[in-house]
């Protein structure tokens, strides 16, 4: 014969589980750990391998012995093999991973808000925006006076949230549903049309011609400090914003209207986040170029590990783009050693195929 559940039972059970199902939506402790060692070993292999090898050990040395140096207000290291890591591999790799964490963040909060898998700044034309108000600012010197990178980021970052609007408002013209075929169309689209338009401007921009076609190739080579911080500054602040909004996009994956029953504010949410989306893009497009498939691939990949809940697929996402950011990076300075690939060579290839693979799971589910 069962016990009768007293009161008291009762209360505290309602109480603490909750408690207990709130805590299990978001990232474990031991879950934090593990993604965080996996992304330190990958930074550190990064930072070790390359034309010239350096052992993981002695990396490890190196970076710890800097860090102690710059709280101690001492001297750098010097050496052949302290100058190798310190001043051209560590802001690489550190820029990589704040790019690849970034643009992976965009991917997933893109797919999200429009229940849509293939979203992402490539796949919808976004990057090719960005890319486009970038070299405008290349080619016809934009600058802002004291702030180096403030022109190139500024056009990168207006012309990725004006290709968002112009993208999703001609989806929904088209479309009232906003279907994937839909927008991938606009977005492959809208892509041709920057490509097209960023190959006239070329033509204008005299000696910087090669490095506007190397850079829209995406190549994070040469990176500095500098891109380290303002790209930290984004990740951080967007980020954050997106990370915060969680409950809002596990929300639109139920609908709009009812996201909007249970007490969301879907104009300013959706504002909100796309706002996010395009800055970080436009940072990422500035620093780095183009560089595609990202967003795409790593939330995807995540999404089988960790599940479709943005409270543990978002902090996902920064670890696991940073990972295989950095990996690709690593793999256009090995592949082909003395020559270097583009970074976006990789990607592009290795997003390619997943995105025929996600477009054939789609279509499957559907039919």
């Amino acid at each position: 014969m069962n016990r009768p559940r007293k009161k008291n039972d009762t209360a505290a059970g309602s109480d603490t589980s909750p408690r207990l199902a709130a805590r299990r939506e978001g990232f474990r402790p031991a879950e934090y750990l593990i993604f965080a060692l996996l992304t330190f070993i990958a930074f550190l292999i990064c930072c070790a391998l390359g034309s010239a090898n350096v052992p993981l050990g002695r990396t490890a040395a190196i970076v710890w012995g800097a860090i102690r140096a710059k709280f101690a207000g001492n001297p750098l290291p010097a050496g052949t093999q302290e100058a190798i890591i310190l001043m051209v591999r560590l802001p690489r790799v550190m820029s990589t991973a704040l790019v690849g964490a970034a643009l992976s963040v965009c991917g997933a909060a893109m797919q999200g808000l429009l229940k849509n898998p293939l979203a992402d700044g490539s796949t919808l034309g976004v990057s090719s925006g960005a890319s486009l108000g970038a070299v405008i600012a290349i080619a016809f010197g934009v600058t802002v006076p004291g702030l180096p990178f403030a022109g190139t980021m500024g056009m990168a970052i207006v012309f990725a949230f004006g290709s968002l609007m112009i993208i999703l408002a001609l989806a929904y013209k088209l479309d009232y549903s906003l279907s994937t075929n839909t927008i991938i169309l606009i977005g492959v689209i809208f892509s041709m049309f920057a490509a097209s338009v960023i190959s006239l401007v070329m033509t204008f921009a005299g000696e910087n011609v090669k490095h506007i076609a190397f850079w829209t190739m995406g190549s994070l080579s040469g990176s500095t400090y500098t891109n380290v911080l303002i790209l930290r500054a984004a990740l951080a602040v967007c980020g954050g914003i997106v990370a915060l909004s969680a409950r809002e996009l596990n929300a639109f994956a139920i609908g709009e209207e009812n996201a909007r029953h249970i007490g969301v504010n879907v104009r300013r949410v959706k504002l909100t986040l796309m706002i996010s989306v395009s800055v970080m893009i436009g940072v990422c497009v500035s620093v780095g170029g183009t560089i595609g498939f990202v967003g795409l691939v790593t939330p995807h990949m995540l999404r089988m590990i960790v599940g479709p809940n943005h409270k543990r697929l978002i902090p996902a996402s920064v670890f696991g783009g940073a990972v295989f950011l950095m990996l690709a990076d690593l793999t256009s300075r090995i592949l082909l050693n003395p020559l270097e690939l583009p970074i976006g060579v990789v990607t592009s290839f290795i997003g390619a195929i997943l995105f025929v693979y996600i477009f054939y799971r789609s279509r499957r589910g559907k039919g």
